[in-house]
């Protein structure tokens, strides 16, 4: 709403982007902006030759275009952390042009962590940035808007607005502030360990889940249900979340002999998406990578008996 201060302003956006697929159409509903998609690549950028040819404003019968927003790290695309050439040559694009950069960096410290880069480099040719302290920080709830002094100062005239005024907001800072100070430095330690499970998985070589364990950037794992089998990612995810009494007869239980639930979300279909976070200790992991063998070599025997 500060970036396209006029209504039926254009805003380009990744055709995967949150922005566009999980916001219910609040930047035209709320802002009067029309978002306009350009395809994302599996590493969550896309062409900038097609943004630049799609720029608007000089033809009274079409929109102008104000602001781009990228995403990073992609959520839809695994968790991919934006390359930095690729933020840089947008950054230059879109002062050419006079248009606002925007970053929707929920995930921005995962990508920090990932690219071993300071967060002020990572958002360097950014007018405003979005963060989260809820999803990989950890945080019970939170996010907050960056961006020039001019820009805060108009940010909060749209929150006021829009109602979101909040008086005991306090509360919600000193978690923010934890999870700045302690969970960040412990990023890494996510990706690691989402590293080890994406590669178990892809380890496991069964022809109904697949998992690229190379290209699995930060916390976020996705495993592909195969096109050909009868099996539902809600299915999937119903599964993991049950516990049989063949499973606690084996391996598959804690310790004390309960048994094991791996809480899972359906990203589409066919895709299941994993997520790593300060709470999953290695105690934890192994008990989830003991669960989802015995899932999957179960669902794959069943399929092949099929």
């Amino acid at each position: 709403m500060v970036h396209c201060n006029k209504r039926g302003s254009e805003a380009f956006v990744g055709d995967l982007s949150h922005i566009y697929k999980y916001e219910v159409g609040g930047a035209s509903h709320l802002a009067g902006v029309m978002l306009s998609t350009v395809a994302n690549k599996p590493d969550g950028t896309f062409d900038l030759q097609e943004l630049e040819d799609r720029i608007r404003g000089s033809n009274i019968h079409e929109p102008v275009t104000a602001m781009v927003a990228v995403e990073n790290t992609h959520n839809y695309c695994g968790g991919k952390v934006l390359p930095l050439k690729f933020l840089d040559d947008v950054g230059a694009l879109c002062k050419k042009h006079s248009l606002a950069l925007h970053m929707d960096g929920a995930r921005l410290f995962n990508a920090c962590a990932h690219a071993q880069e300071e967060a002020a480099r990572v958002v360097r040719d950014c007018d405003s940035v979005s963060v989260c302290f809820s999803k990989g920080l950890s945080a019970p709830v939170g996010s907050a808007l960056v961006g020039s002094y001019h820009f805060i100062e108009q940010a909060r005239r749209a929150r006021k607005m829009l109602g979101g005024g909040m008086r005991q907001a306090g509360v919600l800072a000193a978690a923010a502030l934890v999870a700045l100070h302690e969970v960040v430095p412990l990023l890494a330690l996510d990706h690691k360990r989402a590293q080890v499970l994406a590669k178990v998985i892809e380890g496991l070589f069964l022809k109904a889940f697949t998992v690229d364990a190379h290209n699995t950037h930060t916390n976020i794992v996705l495993v592909r249900i195969s096109e050909h089998a009868p099996l539902t990612a809600d299915q999937l995810v119903q599964r993991l979340a049950q516990v049989c009494l063949a499973e606690t007869q084996g391996d598959c239980k804690t310790p004390n002999d309960e048994g094991v639930i791996v809480k899972a979300t359906e990203f589409n279909s066919k895709t299941i998406r994993f997520t790593l976070h300060r709470e999953i200790t290695d105690e934890d992991l192994w008990l989830a990578i003991m669960k989802i063998t015995y899932v999957f070599k179960e669902l794959s025997s069943s399929l092949e008996n099929k």
